[in-house]
């Protein structure tokens, strides 16, 4: 009787790759079918983030690895970002390529969502067709015929609504069949003699001298490198492989055009007309189509005029809806961490590790806290817009003015919510898909000025600026110049992006292809999917970094925190307790000639008082420690630097301080003039004490143009830890938010050196 032989069960991790156009349900699909066994982090070298999860099934063995790729729309590119997609699939990234690739097209629109799947088949792996918003095709009286579309694809074709759920255990099944499939050779399209021949020729060089793939993963490299002069593949063939062969691909390139073919249409040409053949034998049109809902609301929606009013007003609803959910959340937060770190103080004797623990750990912690409220419900905000179709349309109203920024619509979402903070704002610019303007948009969107910077603006206006009607009385003087403020960054923005386009970031112009896709219901799934997500990668990236800056600084705010200071102040305070103590003796002897209600309110009285006294004192211990600190003695270093800009050595410590949060500004003020670190920018005694600052010789500290002077600053300047760890986590290097910081002071410093020079002389003339 023969032997069973056992059946080999793979041990290592097998992985699934899911591919498509941009809006056509992949990520709604993806959450489908792994749930919240999801993961994100960055590729290697690029700014493009990676989704991955786990695939949800009941099957024993080894666990199945699911990738979302960002949405393309073909694998020929320009840059290393849109390259991923290839990378993937060619097994560049992980050294394996994906076990299963999953196509996921809009079945409403098979036609052009078919040119990616071309390329795809092409590359002989397992391949399954994900058909989803197929209840979009049918009420649009689109029939596809499954049957025939799957013999002229010749791979599984699975029907699928992800938004509903339906069709997804059908896909799985149809996944786990795939993963235990043979690859399949499957021929290139017929491309012409010509393109073929020279097509051959580059595979035998490619692998004649160079490591890299072969078979159909080097053909598809080849021939994107080929028919794609300039591209990405290109660049990096001609790295590996020598300026040989850059020779070699601009004579096969020669002699496709000798033979009358277009090197840059060939493509497009061949695979489209294969595609028009199959659409034409598998879609029918069931009943004349209607207009669809989607013109109809699109003829309001995409107004040059009604639509970009509305568009604001949704924004406008959007953001108020922001600060209403968020406020009350992040002050909870803020709340809570105070007094954590009051009842620290209380609990633990004073020292180093009681500052450590109240001033450093639990404020570092807090300030990464507090921005979650608003990244999570602003994601959630941008989520249900995209998958609803929206999003799509407000890029397209916006195209042509972001264009005066050599940008394109998508960058109007992550500019405006940077208004709010940042931080949410560059993490937005992950729906811009080309490299170059989701880079430029990165680093012009901390030009915007967020909530943060309002406590200044309201500290220095209300103490200094008058608040002289303008306008008929329509306006006053106050309001124009917080009007100012928002503006000046805008006004920035457009020469750094334009110079930016021409500089570091120069390359070709890329047309900006947008598509419109059809209005749909939001899934409440993945738009909470993508909030989580967010909020999750902002705590772990980016709140390590903000973490360790807050304790940086609050270490170079104590220490060496010099015992002789504590000895005098102690001191001090034993004066003042015993002086008091001499009027409460003195008190107790004359009570016998006064009434006891009199007795008790001036022994109240002198409770007050000496309680006052030596609070007045402990402020100005800490207003001392400040002084003597690193931060202190830097800020007195610098003071030259900062005198052209009318500062003195406390304001410029103040602003050193801010570099973890700009609003830390007010309260370091607060400290350096023995007010305590508890001031607002609502203060009266904050302000009053601004206004009466001088110099050794007498003059003002303070004047118009040196309040003037310091908003410009923080207008330009980039003072926040989060922003900058934001910067690093989405660009994965360090390289753009320290050129960020960079740049941004040096803007910040000439703004505002301009800005008093000028300010002053005309106060003054």
């Amino acid at each position: 009787m023969p032997t069973s032989l056992p059946v080999h069960t793979p041990t290592r991790t097998r992985t699934i790759a899911l591919v498509g156009n941009p809006n056509t349900g992949k990520s709604t699909l993806f959450n489908a079918l792994t749930g919240f066994r999801q993961r994100v982090g960055n590729y290697p070298g690029v700014t493009v983030e990676r989704r991955s999860g786990t695939l949800r099934t009941t099957n024993p063995g080894p666990p199945v690895e699911v990738l979302d790729l960002p949405g393309t729309y073909s694998l020929a590119v320009h840059q290393a970002d849109e390259a991923i997609v290839l990378d993937v699939l060619l097994g560049h990234h992980d050294n394996t390529p994906p076990d299963v690739i999953v196509c996921v097209l809009d079945a409403a629109n098979l036609q052009r969502n078919l040119f990616l799947t071309t390329q795809v088949l092409e590359l002989d792996r397992p391949v399954v067709i994900a058909l989803n918003m197929y209840d979009v095709a049918e009420e649009l009286g689109i029939a596809i015929n499954l049957e025939a579309l799957e013999q002229a694809l010749a791979v599984p074709v699975v029907p699928v609504v992800a938004v509903k759920q339906v069709g997804v255990e059908r896909l799985r099944n149809a996944i786990e069949n795939a993963l235990q499939s043979a690859v399949k050779e499957r021929h290139c399209h017929a491309f012409p003699d010509c393109v073929c021949a020279e097509l051959d020729g580059l595979c035998t060089t490619i692998r004649r001298g160079d490591d890299g793939p072969t078979g159909p993963s080097a053909r598809a490299e080849a021939m994107q490198s080929l028919l794609t002069p300039g591209g990405y593949h290109e660049t990096r063939l001609v790295k590996r492989c020598g300026l040989g062969l850059a020779e070699e691909l601009t004579e096969r390139r020669a002699r496709i055009a000798a033979a009358g073919e277009s090197v840059a249409e060939v493509e497009a040409r061949v695979r489209y007309a294969w595609i028009d053949r199959v659409v034409k034998q598998v879609v029918t049109h069931v009943k004349p189509p209607r207009s669809p809902r989607s013109e109809r609301a699109d003829r309001i929606l995409t107004h040059p005029v009604a639509g970009i009013a509305l568009l604001l007003l949704l924004m406008g609803l959007g953001f108020q809806v922001i600060y209403t959910w968020a406020q009350p959340v992040m002050d909870a937060i803020d709340g809570t961490f105070s007094a954590l770190g009051a009842l620290l103080s209380e609990w633990l004797p004073a020292g180093p590790v009681e500052s450590l623990l109240a001033n450093g750990v639990v404020a570092g912690v807090g300030a990464v806290l507090t921005f979650l409220p608003q990244i999570v419900i602003l994601f959630l905000f941008i989520a249900v817009l995209e998958d609803c179709g929206y999003m799509a349309r407000a890029a397209f109203l916006l195209d042509r003015w972001m264009a005066l920024l050599g940008l394109n619509g998508k960058s109007f979402i992550p500019l405006l919510s940077s208004y709010a903070c940042a931080v949410p704002g560059i993490m937005a610019t992950r729906t811009i898909e080309s490299r170059r303007d989701r880079m430029v948009t990165i680093l012009i969107a901390p030009l915007m000025s967020c909530s943060a910077r309002l406590p200044v603006y309201v500290l220095l206006i209300g103490a200094f600026i008058p608040s002289t009607p303008v306008l008929g009385r329509l306006l006053n003087l106050q309001a124009v110049t917080l009007l100012a403020m928002y503006l000046v960054g805008v006004v920035i923005a457009i020469p750094i992006a334009l110079l930016l386009k021409k500089t570091v970031l120069r390359g070709e112009p890329q047309g900006f292809l947008l598509e419109l896709p059809t209005y749909k219901w939001p899934s409440p799934t993945t738009a909470f999917y993508r909030a989580y997500e967010q909020g999750r990668e902002f705590a772990v990236s980016a709140g390590t970094i903000i973490f360790a800056v807050t304790i940086v600084v609050w270490a170079m705010g104590y220490y060496p925190h010099p015992a002789s200071v504590a000895a005098d102040f102690e001191v001090r305070r034993t004066e003042v307790r015993a002086r008091y103590e001499v009027h409460a003796q003195r008190l107790t002897e004359a009570s016998g000639h006064a009434g006891a209600e009199e007795a008790a309110y001036a022994r109240e009285q002198i409770a007050n008082d000496l309680a006052a006294e030596v609070s007045e004192l402990d402020r100005q211990e800490a207003g001392e420690y400040l002084r003597q600190s690193v931060l202190g003695r830097l800020g007195r270093r610098i003071e030259p630097l900062v005198m052209p800009l009318g500062w003195d050595w406390r304001i410029g410590t103040a602003a050193m301080a801010s570099f973890p949060a700009r609003e830390v500004f007010v309260a370091t003020m607060g400290t350096i003039y023995n007010l305590g670190g508890d001031q607002d920018e609502s203060s009266t005694s904050l302000r009053d004490t601004l206004r009466s600052a001088a110099w050794p010789d007498g003059r003002p500290v303070f004047n118009v143009a040196v309040a003037l002077s310091v908003m410009v600053f923080f207008a330009l300047c980039c003072q926040c830890a989060a922003t900058l760890a934001v910067i690093k986590r989405e660009t994965n290097s360090w390289t753009w938010p320290l050129a960020t910081f960079t740049y941004m002071t040096l803007l910040a410093y000439l703004g505002a050196l301009v800005t008093y020079q000028v300010a002053s002389r005309l106060i003054h003339a």
